[in-house]
């Protein structure tokens, strides 16, 4: 269309005609965009014809003011339903390019794995049911009765403080995110009778920096045996069992004095892993020791019949030193990798 010289009906028709054949022509969004440039923007003979009523005679400028805006009312509508049709024809067509068969045989397929702290949490489980206990489990959220004050923590105890402990709000609730599976253990002793061999894995939670060797979640394997006799003797033997079960027969344990309020006397767990990378060497476990009379008292056992044993130990711990894996951050990143160089065995 040649340069308009004055605003007529036959030359606003023209400007209107050429723009709505130029919006059918079109097939695309992009195309659309340059269209609309064209019979729209400033250069257009609409916009062009639109900067001649400055000059229109006062007398003439409603009559053309309004032949304009129904002009370019007319193209606007026409760009907004060629707009909405393109859209959703690309729309359509994208959905058809990337519509997948659900029903269709996979392609390839890649064989997913276990994590390895439940393998090896399984593997510890099962050698104790190997010796006939029983595996327990106990809520997550715990009664601070149950976490600390059954299990002879005085009130002052630093594990009680809240930047040790995670609790939970309200404080008066006196809940808290269970430090250990301890309370798994005392619970075990209110629910059943006498003797009691319990194992309890779980996860459990404290207020530790997330590094290489720190998580603020983490599992351990707790267990407790209570009966008439029961002495170190039976605890050693039976973490002795328990050490070459899962590190071999030259694997063996060291009990060394410690503290702990749940039991008295208390020690340290050492392990002689015989197949460490770099060499066999002494590794400090877990806790053990003979179950506090405290302890037994809160769960209605009259120490002067029964006595017991206690330990537990960390499984990532375990995985790190039995596996050799450095970080125990790639334990909880969630990557496929890491949990598949283990395949289904610890």
């Amino acid at each position: 269309m040649s340069d308009p010289s004055e605003i007529s009906e036959p030359v606003v028709s023209a400007a209107v005609a050429a723009a709505l054949a130029a919006i059918a022509a079109v097939n695309d969004s992009a195309a659309l965009k340059t269209v609309r440039a064209e019979h729209t923007g400033e250069a257009s003979p609409l916009a062009r014809l639109n900067a001649l009523m400055r000059s229109v005679p006062g007398d003439q400028k409603a009559q053309a003011g309004k032949l304009l805006g129904q002009a370019r009312g007319a193209v606007a509508q026409a760009f907004a339903a060629r707009e909405t049709a393109i859209t959703a024809a690309e729309v359509a067509a994208q959905l058809a390019a990337e519509t997948v068969d659900v029903t269709a045989a996979a392609t390839t397929w890649q064989p997913g794995a276990r994590h390895p702290i439940s393998l090896l949490q399984e593997r510890v489980t099962d050698v104790f049911v190997g010796m006939g206990w029983e595996v327990a489990e106990g809520p997550e959220l715990e009664s601070e009765w149950f976490n600390f004050d059954a299990l002879n923590f005085d009130e002052d105890h630093p594990a009680r403080a809240m930047q040790d402990t995670f609790f939970v709000e309200p404080t008066a609730a006196h809940l808290v995110l269970r430090t250990h599976t301890s309370p798994v253990q005392l619970r075990a002793l209110l629910s059943r009778e006498l003797p009691v061999y319990v194992v309890a894995p779980g996860r459990v939670f404290r207020t530790d920096e997330l590094d290489a060797t720190h998580t603020p979640v983490f599992h351990q394997v707790e267990g407790i045996a209570i009966d008439e006799g029961l002495t170190m003797a039976h605890l050693r033997g039976t973490l002795d069992h328990f050490v070459k079960a899962m590190f071999g027969e030259e694997a063996k344990v060291r009990l060394r004095p410690n503290y702990f309020p749940f039991t008295e006397p208390s020690a340290e767990l050492d392990l002689w892993h015989p197949t460490f990378k770099g060499g066999a060497r002494w590794i400090e476990w877990g806790g053990c020791g003979m179950v506090n009379a405290n302890v037994l008292r809160s769960a209605g056992i009259d120490p002067e019949v029964y006595s017991g044993f206690a330990f537990g130990v960390g499984v990532e711990r375990a995985l790190m030193f039995r596996n050799d894996v450095k970080d125990m951050r790639d334990m909880i990143e969630g990557d496929i990798r890491f949990s598949q160089q283990f395949g289904m065995t610890v």
